[in-house]
């Protein structure tokens, strides 16, 4: 009932804190969003004001042009010219930026084509006007002026800026209004995300601090266990050990008294085989004997001669003793397998300073004949040394780099590597090969005891992985394999650099 009110509670907490992250997510995502919102209706009333600001600009250009021109017109001074020309100048760049401005809004935009279009005509006019006042035809340019104001462009500039002016106003309201309530949204959020990161501290604090407590409590009560925990522990290993002692010893009797009748049953073949000979070669004899009892021609010596059923019985009786031959010798070998296995479950490693380039290459010198055999060659790149068991490491590495030699393709020249490397107090060795591959099917297979992958065409009873993947775990590293059908092996091994007497025969 604690455990599953320990459960419980902690459930309960990691929902909590996890709901409180997921509200303080969306309220600083909601206060992010309202806050460039703001940002962005504040620009938009700004960029408003702009453009009524540009809008008067543009009118206060044209009026100045129109006043300069009847003062140049009435006066002829060369300072109303000069006024008129700078007004005229700026009243086309002020037009152009102000159709950029309002290029937003389709309205302005149908606006500022009208507008567009009265400027020009009426700056045609005033080139007009300036042109005869030039030439001294005051008269026509006070008829040109007359016209201009009978056509009503001055008016039609002005209400066409001030409809101009009207819909900004519009907009200026409900951009301004837009703005203040981003502005409020953003306050109001951040104001409540606030007030939930007080209250999810305090909460935490809470969950802290009654954790805090609950923890001191579990403490108390582990150091009561723990009172005689490691003699508890020396006597499970001490258990452990001797069932593990005892299970070899088992193991060792049984392989050896499986020796026993199986030396007799080799035995009892063998006079089988003979006795069968015999018994063929007088069935031979009886069967080449005349009607009148008279011997007939013999055959080839030391051949028997026989016919029909009588040779097919003899072929039969040979082949099932050859099938009984070949499954005791099997057995021998398994037998044989399973003793040097228990003798090697029961040899205590002995850790020295390896030199494992050394090692290898003594390993790769022995097999040297195998691999020029079968067209193979083996790279040694650069190896880690370690503190570990030799002859381990011996039986580790000669068996994996004798399979990558036996398991090569056919007619390819056969690439093996070796290659080694540190990390975090462990070697790592990978042995890498160009061969046949394994079905990933097969990948766990190959390392249980008696089990083969793939075509059975080479030697071996299934034993040289498995004890190759203990010694490693005794040694207190790990081993995989990481192949593909056709594309070759890779068989990674990782030792500690130094197996010390405090790890020594744990795995045992």
């Amino acid at each position: 009932m604690r455990a599953e009110a320990h459960r419980r509670r902690a459930f309960w907490q990691i929902l909590l804190l996890s709901a409180g992250l997921l509200v303080l997510t969306v309220i600083s995502a909601g206060s992010v969003y309202l806050v460039n919102k703001a940002r962005e209706d504040s620009k938009w009333v700004v960029h408003t004001i702009e453009v009524e600001n540009q809008i008067n600009a543009l009118l206060l250009e044209v009026r100045r042009a129109e006043s300069s021109a009847r003062g140049f017109l009435l006066t002829q001074g060369p300072d109303f010219l000069s006024d008129h020309e700078k007004a005229v100048a700026a009243i086309v760049p002020a037009l152009d930026k102000l159709t950029r401005q309002i290029s937003d809004d389709p309205a302005q935009r149908e606006n500022i084509e009208k507008l567009r279009a009265a400027i020009e005509t009426r700056l045609d006019q005033f080139s007009r006007e300036m042109t005869f006042v030039k030439q001294g035809q005051p008269d026509r340019a006070t008829a040109l002026i007359r016209e201009a104001a009978a056509g009503n462009t001055t008016t039609t500039i002005g209400n066409m800026a001030n409809a101009m002016i009207r819909e900004e106003e519009r907009l200026f309201r409900l951009r301004t209004l837009n703005s203040d309530r981003s502005q409020t949204l953003a306050a109001s959020m951040t104001g409540i995300g606030s007030g939930l990161v007080v209250v999810l501290a305090m909460i935490s604090i809470w969950l802290v601090r009654r954790s805090a407590r609950v923890r001191d409590e579990a403490e108390a009560r582990l150091r009561d266990a723990n009172v005689n925990l490691e003699t508890v522990v020396d006597e499970r290993t001490a258990d452990l050990r001797e069932a593990n002692d005892e299970i070899q010893r088992f193991a060792y009797i049984v392989s050896h008294d499986l020796r026993s009748p199986l030396v007799n049953i080799m035995g009892f073949t063998s006079e089988l085989e003979e006795l069968g000979g015999d018994i063929f070669r007088r069935i031979g004899g009886l069967t080449n004997v005349s009607a009148d009892g008279s011997p007939l021609a013999p055959g080839a010596p030391g051949e028997i001669a026989l016919e029909g059923a009588d040779k097919q019985l003899s072929e039969d009786f040979s082949e099932a003793l050859g099938f009984i031959k070949t499954s005791i010798a099997k057995m021998d070998r398994l037998i044989s397998a399973i003793l040097n296995l228990t003798r090697e479950g029961r040899r205590e490693f002995q850790p020295v300073k390896i030199d494992t380039r050394e090692l290898i290459e003594a390993i790769v010198s022995t097999l040297a004949h195998q691999a020029a055999a079968a067209r193979a060659e083996i790279h040694l790149e650069p190896l880690p040394n370690l503190v570990s068991d030799r002859l381990a490491l011996e039986q580790i590495f000669s068996n994996l780099i004798d399979n990558a030699i036996k398991y090569l393709k056919p007619g390819v020249r056969g690439e093996i590597r070796i290659r080694g490397r540190t990390k975090l107090g462990y070697a790592i060795f990978e042995i890498s090969d160009n061969g046949r591959g394994i079905d990933a099917r097969d990948h766990q297979r190959i390392f249980d005891l008696f089990r083969r992958a793939g075509t059975q065409d080479k030697p071996g009873q299934g034993i040289g992985l498995a004890h190759v993947r203990a010694l490693v775990r005794r040694l207190g590293g790990t081993m995989s394999v990481s192949s593909e059908l056709n594309a070759g092996s890779t068989f990674t091994i990782t030792l500690p650099i130094a197996w010390n007497v405090s790890n020594r025969n744990r795995d045992r």
